[in-house]
């Protein structure tokens, strides 16, 4: 039994997982396993092919283990016509798509697909199967997005064995065209061939088991990659207060009166009315993301721009139109000035006006 190599991602587990089950218990059990985050988790669109090895190194219930994967993969996606999309491509010595990306836009008719895929036996012409993925698959007419609407096309291929015919050129031809391409590995899976085949980085894009029987693990691995978790929702934002979901992202925000550190977390009183650390001795009144100082009426503000004075006797005189002025009344000092408006002019009397030029 072939061991994984350090750099590649393995999962390993009890080759006995899943194995005496039905295929729609596991399926089942895995759905409820994975409910508590299901609403806060959505994938991102995707055009997915998936291309499994059913040579005759692959026995039938190996073969069922498959499907299961599948099906949890499946689980995991949010499917529809304009989310993601699923494909199948089946191989051995010969390639069928056994449904393309516009068969099926819901998971219960997908995974009863799944359910009745059988092995085609014989060889492993793993190229040719990458190549009828690319003619047959991921087409517009077989239900792939163009390429304008930036839908990302994936590939995950399921292989146990060594590929009967060259896979780097036709594997590099796919990446060309855009396809991102995952290589899963089982058991006597020639590494090798499998990181030929994947995108880089290639450490990301290769995985291994040891057996069919804990391939369903490699489930959840997919859908951290694909699924655009919601860490406002799930609560591993690290935010202070405030976290706001942003394009498939999260950014911290911060409560009215706060404001936001330079580490985009953590948040610190603003200096405005709200905290109360503005020092006004009568009134603060917040201007956009400042403040100023204001008195309340009989007093007037301090040049110290903080503090508050009772008005003098010449403001109130003026404030309260009890002055003799017939226009005007300008404090100054301890007294006060009568003025006139535009175009009169002051008279003798120094309180009263007449009209310019009249005097």
């Amino acid at each position: 039994m072939a061991s994984a190599p350090q750099q590649v991602k393995a999962f390993r587990g009890p080759a006995t997982l899943l194995a005496d089950e039905p295929y729609s218990r596991g399926t089942d059990s895995y759905s409820s396993a994975i409910s508590s985050t299901d609403d806060v988790c959505r994938s991102r669109p995707l055009d997915l092919v998936f291309i499994i090895d059913s040579s005759r190194s692959v026995r039938p219930e190996e073969f069922e283990k498959v499907k299961t994967f599948l099906a949890k993969m499946i689980d995991t996606l949010d499917v529809g016509e304009g989310a993601t999309r699923v494909a199948v491509v089946n191989y051995a010595s010969t390639v069928t798509v056994e449904f393309n990306l516009r068969t099926y836009f819901d998971k219960a008719s997908m995974k009863q697909a799944v359910s009745r895929i059988s092995p085609l036996a014989a060889g492993t012409m793993t190229g040719l199967a990458i190549q009828a993925a690319m003619d047959d698959a991921f087409t517009e007419e077989s239900g792939a997005r163009p390429s304008s609407l930036n839908i990302p096309k994936v590939a995950i291929i399921v292989t146990d064995g060594r590929p009967q015919d060259q896979v780097q050129e036709v594997a590099s031809r796919a990446r060309a065209s855009g396809i991102e391409m995952y290589a899963v590995g089982v058991d006597r899976a020639d590494m090798q061939s499998l990181r030929l085949m994947a995108s880089e980085p290639v450490d990301d894009h290769v995985s291994y088991v040891e057996t069919y029987g804990v391939i369903e693990k490699l489930a959840l691995k997919f859908r951290e990659t694909f699924c655009a978790v919601d860490a406002c929702a799930l609560g591993t934002h690290n935010c202070e207060q405030i976290c706001v979901t942003s394009d498939g992202s999260w950014r911290c925000d911060c409560y009215e009166g706060y404001t936001l550190n330079p580490d985009k977390r953590t948040c610190s009183t603003r200096e405005t009315c709200a905290s109360g650390t503005h020092n006004c001795e009568q009134i603060c009144v917040s201007t956009d993301d400042s403040w100023r100082c204001d008195c309340y009426e009989g007093y007037t503000l301090n040049p110290d721009m903080r503090t508050c004075s009772t008005r003098s006797y010449t403001e109130d005189v003026c404030a309260s139109g009890t002055h003799d002025c017939q226009q005007i009344c300008v404090p100054s000092g301890q007294s006060y000035d009568c003025e006139c408006y535009e175009g009169y002019s002051l008279n003798a009397d120094k309180k009263t006006c007449s009209i310019s030029g009249e005097n």
